[in-house]
């Protein structure tokens, strides 16, 4: 028992050095090549804290093991809706309003058709996909100028400070460590994930819980969405296009199972995240296009998961 929790513990480190890995190489990298280290710790957090955001938000649905591939969508349509209120009103707070509202009224769209029609999760998120990138099309054409949505950039210029991202990506992180491993809601997600069978006859509220778990990446979304207009105000179709898949992959990365139970991990999201933007950074310096990228993180991503999962297959329990 005692080397199977040495063992679990040394496995729950690896993720965090491979990112401190990852931060070693991107910083000798970089002095090699001479490139300035501070602008591109800078990018490295503009381009991480979206994709965290979201990512410890998803790690409740993740645990219940379910996913949800519309995500990215979903991040793009809350910041389409939130530009178009923030031109009509003039009013940065109407604009978070709208994010976190869209958000999280497509979340419990998801959530409260699963449950009604008891659907697997990600069926239902399937159709959201191609509901929601229609309207990112409609809502471009509807009222940008044929391909775009310009918020005024004057107008969240004083909250595009990676300080502002930290604290508010904190924050949240704060909230959802809390949630998630102190409250019967995180431990009944758990139980759920680990063996849904066994939580149904103990009397845990699946549907309950599966709510509860969108409603937490809604919220993740909608801030996401929120810095993703304070980044860059001027809004396209391919906004957050990579977000959905980055989440997917930086959950994997950060060492979490993807069937979810009780090895799931919130910091997994965070520490995920910021692997791969320093990875894609690190490609960057060699001059890798984006293409080539994406197939790196790809392999990488089947690896890891494969490595993950390697001890876990026989101990799985019946679904």
């Amino acid at each position: 028992m005692k080397k199977t929790s040495i063992k679990n513990q040394v496995s729950n480190l690896v993720p965090l050095g491979g990112l401190l890995a990852l931060i070693i190489a991107f910083l000798v990298i970089g002095t090699v090549k001479d490139i300035n280290i501070t602008y591109g710790l800078k990018s490295v957090v503009n381009q991480s804290v979206v994709v965290a955001m979201v990512a410890t938000g998803a790690v409740f649905i993740y645990t219940l093991g379910s996913f949800d591939i519309s995500l990215g969508a979903s991040t793009a349509v809350s910041a389409l809706l939130g530009g178009i209120v923030c031109n009509a009103t003039g009013s940065v707070a109407a604009m978070f309003l709208a994010c976190l509202g869209v958000a999280i009224l497509v979340s419990l769209i998801d959530s409260i058709l699963a449950s009604v029609l008891n659907l697997p999760v990600f069926v239902t998120t399937i159709a959201m996909l191609s509901v929601l990138n229609a309207l990112i099309l409609i809502l471009i054409s509807a009222n940008g100028t044929g391909d775009q949505i310009a918020v005024p950039s004057a107008m969240v210029a004083g909250l595009n400070t990676i300080a502002f991202k930290i604290v508010l990506l904190a924050v949240f992180f704060a909230a959802c460590v809390f949630v998630f491993n102190f409250t019967k809601v995180g431990r009944s997600q758990k139980f759920i994930g680990g063996n849904p069978v066994c939580a149904k006859l103990s009397g845990v509220p699946a549907k309950k819980m599966s709510i509860i778990a969108f409603v937490m990446a809604g919220c993740a979304v909608g801030l996401g969405a929120f810095l993703s207009v304070v980044y860059a105000p001027t809004l396209t179709r391919n906004t957050a296009s990579s977000v959905g898949m980055d989440v997917i992959i930086a959950i994997a990365f950060g060492g979490m199972p993807v069937s979810g139970g009780a090895r799931s991990r919130i910091q997994s999201a965070v520490i995920g995240a910021f692997s791969i933007t320093f990875l894609s950074q690190i490609m960057t310096i060699f001059n890798l296009n984006s293409g080539i990228g994406q197939m790196v993180k790809s392999v990488i991503f089947i690896l890891v998961v494969f490595i993950a999962t390697l001890n876990q297959r026989q101990k799985m329990l019946p679904r």
